[in-house]
């Protein structure tokens, strides 16, 4: 799944080949030219749930924008959701599996250990909505911007990885919260990398 910054480098990448300026854009999402500049100043993260009206409006699909592989619906597998995540203050992390849930498994995954997540609150708003079902492959480390289930203190929480230098910054999408830094005084674990989200499992 790509990053805010990398989905809207490819929607720049596909405005310049179509010819296609910010304001002919944001006619076509039906939105103001000044929301869909932020955007494309990164001043504001894109919020997935857009992806749909990008994508048709630069005529790709929501799976090619957001850098996702098709879904095979053919080709499943049941991954355990462990309780809920914070995605404000952090809340103790259930370990105990609520239940089993489908993933229809993209290919680069089908091997790979993968859990689920409730998320809880909305410091990851407009990226990740409230109430959503987070998918984490687990891992050790991310890349810069990749957005990853960290456990602090015994407590989970999904934020947007950074490094600098041997810090490591977790970042909310809503700039109404503020950074988390971990450091060899205030130690973080890295689950692993989400790698989609979906709503409305139950």
């Amino acid at each position: 799944m790509r990053s805010s910054e990398e989905i809207i480098d490819y929607l720049n990448q596909l405005r310049e080949e179509q010819d296609v300026s910010i304001s002919e854009l944001a006619r076509r999402v039906g939105m103001a030219k000044s929301g869909v500049s932020r955007y494309f100043n990164h001043t504001r993260e894109f919020p997935i749930n857009r992806a749909p009206a990008f994508a048709k409006a630069l005529h790709i699909k929501t799976e090619d924008l957001l850098g996702l592989e098709p879904i095979n619906q053919n080709k499943s597998r049941m991954v355990p959701l462990l309780g809920t995540i914070a995605m404000g203050a952090p809340i103790t992390a259930e370990q105990n599996i609520e239940k089993y849930i489908p993933e229809y498994m993209m290919d680069r995954y089908a091997d790979d250990t993968l859990f689920a997540l409730r998320c809880q609150g909305d410091s990851m708003y407009p990226l990740i909505p409230n109430g959503a079902i987070a998918t984490i492959r687990q891992q050790t480390d991310v890349e810069d911007g990749e957005i990853a289930a960290v456990l602090i203190n015994g407590e989970a929480t999904l934020k947007k990885v950074l490094h600098v230098g041997k810090t490591v910054v977790l970042r909310p999408a809503n700039p109404d919260y503020k950074d988390i830094i971990l450091d060899k005084d205030h130690p973080g674990t890295i689950l692993g990398k989400m790698i989609k989200y979906e709503m409305n499992f139950d």
